[in-house]
């Protein structure tokens, strides 16, 4: 993991995920780039595709502070910022940028905000291709990755989640998988196929996990698993997030509802 990218606005919650990222470049010896990137408010310049001279000055308070705090940290960054901040181009942009990235901290969509598109997380995550570290958007962190739970129900999101969060897995204290399948599908037993074990595998790379299982049905399931997340004291969710048209606004999607109601930093990828 070597180069992070972190998503910048002028939100009260921006300094918060930004000390994230900056904790995490250093644990890493990562380069971190700064994206401004939000809607601007002058309709005006939304409509002919130019900056406002509001988002301009809201963009150099901004980059004046991310220079500050990088450079307080001894690490190498760098600033990228949007042409403008049309909505669609906030959304697509945003997008674009975070494929040149090992890993994208965000933040997780505030009530009543308008300062990025409502769907601007999932969007990254569903087309980026990249891991994506949400940040809530309440809350205090005075770690990350020390007690990591990792949602796991076998598919290709979750894999993907696991591989991509490895780096972080193999400095946490403690790892617990929690299987999100019926029955302890984790671990199969059927004569016909290998015996395949997530654990096993976390093992082979050094890190010493436990496993869980949770049983109900999807929605309850989130709920078991955001409610056993403050049991475990974790720190960090790795989950893979679901299927395009699963992840959308729709109430019914399990990873929508873990990103409306997470209350600890989580890492998806799709």
């Amino acid at each position: 993991m070597k180069d992070i990218l972190v998503h910048l606005d002028d939100s009260d919650r921006c300094r918060v995920r930004l000390a994230l990222a900056i904790g995490l470049a250093r644990r890493f010896g990562a380069r971190l780039t700064g994206l401004f990137a939000r809607v601007d408010s002058f309709t005006p310049g939304v409509v002919a595709h130019q900056a406002s001279d509001f988002l301009i000055a809201a963009r150099d308070v901004v980059r004046a502070a991310f220079e500050a705090a990088v450079a307080a940290a001894g690490i190498d960054g760098r600033w990228w910022q949007l042409a403008h901040g049309e909505p669609g181009h906030v959304l697509g942009e945003t997008t674009f940028c975070a494929r040149f990235a090992d890993l994208v901290v965000m933040g997780q969509a505030e009530p009543k905000s308008s300062l990025v598109p409502d769907d601007l997380v999932e969007h990254v995550i569903l087309n980026s291709g990249r891991p994506v570290l949400v940040v809530p958007h309440s809350g205090t962190f005075a770690t990350l990755g020390e007690r990591v739970a990792v949602a796991w129900n076998a598919s290709r999101e979750a894999a993907r989640a696991l591989a991509d969060s490895l780096p972080l897995l193999a400095g946490a204290m403690s790892v617990t998988v929690l299987s999100l399948r019926g029955g302890h599908e984790d671990v199969r037993t059927l004569p016909e196929v290998p015996h395949v074990d997530i654990v096993d595998h976390l093992a082979i790379w050094g890190i010493k996990a436990n496993s869980e299982h949770l049983s109900g049905e999807q929605i309850g399931k989130m709920d078991m698993l955001l409610s056993r997340l403050c049991d475990l004291g974790a720190d960090l969710v790795v989950m893979g997030a679901q299927s395009p048209g699963a992840l959308s606004l729709k109430r019914g999607s399990g990873t929508h509802y873990v990103l409306s109601h997470m209350t600890v930093p989580v890492l998806m990828a799709h």
